[in-house]
C-alpha cells in the first residue's frame, strides 16, 4: 500500500493537495454528481464508480455508474454502498493515536522500542530505540514497507489469499532484512509498516482491539453507522457493493473484493461510505477530534503538496487510497464545510489513468464553471 499519486499503481496511500481559498459565492455551486460519475465510469479500467458531495454535513448530490461486477454485470453499485477506503484509514488510525497523546498516555517523542519491545527482539525493526511516535505518523522512520517487494511493483504477498490470518507482528516480521528507506527523522518515505506498528501501539496502550478503539472514538461519536474496521479474513464488505479485480499470473482479472483484511490492520482496513468518510473529514477539519497542535502532526511530514485545484478557487485537501481492485479519493475543504468522496472499482492492476480522471471529476463537481 503505497503513495497514491497521478502516476501511482496498486497500493493505498495518502495524497494531500493544498489549494487557494474559496470564495463564499462559490461555496454553494456544485456540478451534477451523477453526470460526473457517468463520465468517470468511461475511463479505461473502471468497473464501477460512486460519489457523494456534502455541504455542512448534508448530502447535496450522489451518483453511481458502471456496474457492480465486471463486463457490465450485477447492476449499478448503490450510491450509498460501502467500500474499502484503503489508506484513507491511516488518518483515522493516526487520529486515535494522537488522542492518546492528548490524554497523556504516550508522547510524540516516545521511542518505538519502549512502546513495543517485542519488535526489538530478533531485530524485527532496526533502530527501534531511535524511532519516535511522530516519525511513525509522518512516515519519517525509515522503516521498510511490507507491501512491496524490493525492486518490484508487485505486492509482497499473495493478493488472492483471502483466508490466511496474519497477526500484525507477523506482517512486521516480513520486513526483517529489507533495506531501510532512510534515517529516523529523515526525509518522508511512505511505508505501511509505520501504521501496522501504530495499530499495535494503540492496542497495547488501550488493551482493546484497534477496531474497537476506532468505533468507540470515531465511528460511533460521529454517527458513522456504515463504517467498520475489517480485521480477519475472509470478511467481505457488508451489503451490495462494487467488486474490484486484479490480474493473476495469466493476465486474467480475478475478483478481489474479499481482499485479506488482516493485511490492512492500521494501514488500511476501514470499510466506509461516502457519507461517513465525509463526516470524519468534516469533524477533523473543524477541530472536533484533535487540538490544532496535534492536528498539524497529521500533515507535517506526510503530505504530498499539490499546486492547486479548480483554478485556485478552493482551499482543502484530498486524501486518496488505492489497493488491488480499488481506488478512493476524498476532498475536504479546510473549513470543513464541503466534502466530495469517490470510490472506484478497477479491472486493471494500475490506476495511472484512473487517478487523473478522479481528480478531474472532483473539479467537475466542486468547481463546475472552471
Amino acid at each position: 500500500m503505497k503513495h497514491l499519486s497521478v502516476a501511482a499503481a496498486t497500493a493505498a496511500a495518502l495524497l494531500l493537495a493544498t489549494v487557494s481559498p474559496a470564495t463564499a459565492a462559490g461555496a454553494a455551486t456544485l456540478g451534477d454528481v451523477q453526470q460526473a460519475m457517468e463520465s468517470l465510469a468511461t475511463t479505461p479500467g473502471v468497473v464501477g464508480a460512486i460519489g457523494g458531495a456534502y455541504v455542512d454535513g448534508k448530502p447535496t448530490g450522489r451518483g453511481a455508474a458502471g456496474s457492480r461486477l465486471l463486463n457490465g454485470k450485477g447492476g449499478t453499485i448503490p450510491a450509498d454502498s460501502r467500500f474499502r477506503i484503503g489508506s484513507q484509514s491511516k488518518t483515522m488510525v493516526a487520529t486515535v493515536l494522537l488522542q492518546l497523546v492528548e490524554e497523556g498516555r504516550l508522547g510524540l517523542d516516545d521511542k518505538l522500542a519502549d512502546l513495543l519491545p517485542e519488535v526489538v527482539a530478533g531485530g524485527l525493526v532496526e533502530r527501534a530505540d531511535e524511532i519516535t511516535v511522530q516519525q511513525l505518523v509522518q512516515h519519517t522512520s525509515g522503516i521498510p514497507d511490507w507491501f512491496h517487494q524490493s525492486g518490484s511493483t508487485a505486492p509482497a504477498f499473495d493478493v488472492f489469499d483471502f483466508t490466511t490470518y496474519y497477526r500484525p507482528i507477523d506482517i512486521v516480521k516480513m520486513t526483517r532484512g529489507r533495506l531501510r528507506t532512510g534515517e529516523p527523522g529523515g526525509t518522508y518515505t511512505y511505508s505501511n509498516t509505520n501504521y501496522t506498528l501504530i495499530g499495535m501501539i494503540i492496542e497495547k496502550m488501550t488493551g482493546h482491539t484497534l477496531a474497537r478503539e476506532l468505533d468507540r472514538r470515531i465511528f460511533r461519536p460521529l454517527g458513522m453507522t456504515g463504517t467498520y474496521q475489517a480485521t480477519k479474513p475472509p470478511e467481505g464488505i457488508k451489503g451490495p457493493h462494487g467488486h474490484g479485480y486484479y490480474a493473476d499470473s495469466t493476465g486474467t482479472p480475478r475478483d478481489v473484493h474479499r481482499f485479506n483484511a488482516s493485511w490492512g490492520n492500521g494501514a488500511g482496513g476501514v470499510v466506509s461510505t461516502t457519507h461517513d468518510v465525509s463526516a470524519f473529514r468534516r469533524a477533523l477539519n473543524q477541530g472536533k477530534l484533535l487540538p490544532p497542535s496535534l492536528q498539524k502532526i497529521l500533515t507535517g511530514g506526510s503530505a504530498q503538496q499539490g499546486t492547486g485545484l479548480c483554478g485556485g478557487k478552493l482551499k482543502g485537501q484530498m486524501l486518496g487510497g488505492s489497493a488491488p481492485g480499488l481506488t478512493t479519493l476524498t476532498f475536504a475543504s479546510t473549513d470543513g464545510r464541503r466534502q466530495f468522496a469517490i470510490s472506484v472499482t478497477r479491472s486493471t492492476t494500475h490506476d495511472n489513468a484512473i487517478v487523473p480522471a478522479m481528480i478531474k471529476t472532483v473539479e467537475a463537481v466542486l468547481c463546475p464553471t472552471t
